[in-house]
């Protein structure tokens, strides 16, 4: 399982919210570039960032300090917030971005979902948002009556990879992982699922590598020094380890 940590980006900072509400934003480091080598200094290899202004605006606002963190760092970048044309799409991944996330898009756009797919493959990443289940969109602003696991069973039949899936309800809270739905969507779709939201120790690491998942973003738990960043990504590799002995 790869670890990912996470960078929100608002108004040129990096901050964290609760429960998505841009309300709650709080500065949690100086700078994106910094940050990001710290991370790749304990060993990422994967780096999630969200542009928080580019999901309101509905495209790229923070494109420019993204940029500066790729060309600052050798970590492969996924990047959510605002992509909803295949203009945006061209556009991250022609500047080097290793893959992009739509998140609105797919519920609201499966045609864009459709030709990305055709046109980049893997490099295209969904990301499913649920609050009590039904599937949230415009940077979390509003709740649809789709279930998450319906979505992602027709992002399965599109051709998508990569699911990237947060329980709103437990994004910075650090109250842990919901285990119970990530295991429903692990077992529903072939795609790689991304654990995204509530993970606050090394314990829930533990719980979602026994769940067999391809990933897990780490965000909060990481700034408050709850989360090892280090002890985490080892975890992650010793269980590789022990899978090929």
């Amino acid at each position: 399982m790869i670890i990912l940590p996470a960078i929100d980006i608002k108004d040129g900072e990096c901050v964290r919210l609760v429960k998505g509400d841009y309300n709650t934003a709080h500065k949690v480091a100086e700078n994106a570039v910094s940050t990001a080598k710290t991370f790749e200094a304990a060993g990422a290899q994967w780096l999630h960032i969200v542009d928080l202004n580019g999901a309101k605006a509905a495209q790229p606002v923070n494109s420019d300090i993204i940029f500066n963190v790729l060309h600052n760092t050798g970590m492969k970048i996924e990047i959510g917030g605002g992509i909803r044309s295949m203009e945006t799409i061209d556009f991250y991944l022609s500047h080097g971005i290793s893959r992009v996330i739509l998140g609105s898009s797919a519920l609201n756009d499966p045609q864009l979902v459709k030709d990305s797919i055709r046109e980049y493959g893997e490099r295209i990443a969904v990301g499913v948002d649920a609050l009590n289940g039904k599937v949230a969109a415009q940077g979390w602003t509003e709740t649809s009556s789709i279930d998450y696991l319906e979505l992602a069973a027709q992002m399965e039949q599109y051709g998508v990879k990569n699911i990237i899936f947060t329980d709103i309800s437990r994004d910075g809270t650090l109250t842990g992982p919901n285990l119970k739905m990530l295991d429903q969507l692990n077992h529903a779709v072939s795609c790689n699922i991304i654990a995204s939201g509530g993970v606050s120790n090394l314990k829930d690491i533990a719980d979602l590598l026994d769940l067999k998942l391809y990933g897990a973003i780490c965000g909060k738990a990481l700034y408050t020094g709850a989360l090892d960043l280090e002890a985490a990504i080892a975890l992650c590799g010793k269980e590789k380890a022990d899978e090929t002995c």
